[in-house]
């Protein structure tokens, strides 16, 4: 009952982020449609976003408290499957035959994730996160983790290698501490509002300074690959890496698939590769769309009135140029 209990708040709070993504783009698209555009922040649809994505990470943090790790991550994909149906009534978009073929992988791939997840009914106490800390294996791991880190990070600072598969990487490395780290948090709160006092030990604030550190530096570098790249490419990628990273660090440190078969083990990994297939065939060929701002004011540049506007197609020879410029300056640009 805790397991599904944890499976229907991970696919309710990644479809509640899909709807708040979605939302949030409505609330963009109609500030950039007013005469007078005005701040993100004074829009009321925009907070009510804000509040739902708040809502979908906070139950996706609850969720670990009460399901395996291997389980939760890859649910991520309802929320990229959810944003593509949702954004057909929220953003008028249409839908495409690509749109429902990759559901279908999807959904059927989530179906056999959560038939043949691991069950591990175990108490995640202080002091056995405490013993899994200190174990071979996740010493192992660690170490393996951080030597290639620190790989990709000279490539990436010394040698200004800036590829996507570099920035989604570590991304992903920094991910599988983070979901460590949630999982830990996440159980030992619940134990505690159980009863089972769990927060007076102190590796459940070791775990809360793991899980901010790397959260901090996952949104660093995401952040680096969306400004870098489309979203169409960084969305797929990073699920793929984010998942495959949650998984094996949930094998690892946790011991999920102890005791699984091997039937169970090869059907779980069967509908990952369906849900990564799903998400790719979404996300392939649908094109990036930009705000239509019509124009942009000049405002007090010298020289030019205030009805003075500056060209907005950045893929233009003329981009940045006034309309009323003098020779000499259409020759300088």
């Amino acid at each position: 009952q805790a397991q599904l209990l944890g499976v229907l708040l991970a696919a309710a709070s990644n479809f509640l982020i899909s709807v708040s993504l979605n939302i949030q783009k409505c609330a963009h698209l109609r500030l950039a449609c007013q005469t007078e555009p005005k701040p993100y922040y004074t829009s009321k649809l925009w907070w009510c976003g804000i509040t739902l994505l708040g809502l979908g990470e906070v139950g996706n943090v609850t969720a670990y408290g009460f399901a395996p790790v291997a389980l939760v991550a890859p649910l991520g994909c309802v929320s990229v499957i959810g944003s593509a149906f949702i954004s057909v009534l929220f953003l008028k978009k249409t839908m495409r035959a690509a749109d429902i073929l990759g559901g279908t992988l999807t959904v059927t791939g989530t179906y056999l994730l959560v038939t043949f997840a691991p069950s591990v009914p175990q108490e995640l106490t202080a002091r056995r996160v405490q013993n899994y800390l200190v174990s071979w294996p996740f010493l192992v791991y660690l170490i393996l983790e951080i030597i290639t880190f620190c790989i990709l990070l000279y490539f990436y600072k010394r040698k200004a290698v800036k590829h996507i598969v570099v920035l989604l990487m570590m991304v992903a490395l920094l991910a599988s501490l983070t979901v460590i780290a949630v999982k830990a948090v996440a159980s030992m709160i619940t134990l505690s509002a159980k009863g089972k006092m769990q927060l007076t030990y102190p590796v459940f604030y070791i775990m809360i300074v793991l899980m901010a550190t790397s959260c901090a530096f996952q949104v660093k570098f995401l952040n680096q690959a969306m400004r870098l790249y489309e979203a169409t490419a960084v969305v797929p990628i990073n699920f793929v890496f984010f998942t495959t990273s949650a998984i094996i660090s949930g094998v690892i440190f946790y011991q999920e698939f102890r005791s699984a078969a091997l039937l169970s083990v090869f059907m779980f990994l069967f509908g990952c590769l369906l849900s990564f297939l799903g998400v790719f065939v979404i996300a392939r060929n649908k094109k990036e769309e930009h705000l239509q701002i019509p124009f942009i004011d000049c405002g007090h540049i010298p020289g030019q009135k205030l009805t003075g506007k500056i060209q907005p197609d950045s893929h233009s020879s003329r981009y940045g140029t006034l309309n009323n410029e003098d020779d000499s300056v259409k020759s300088q640009s």
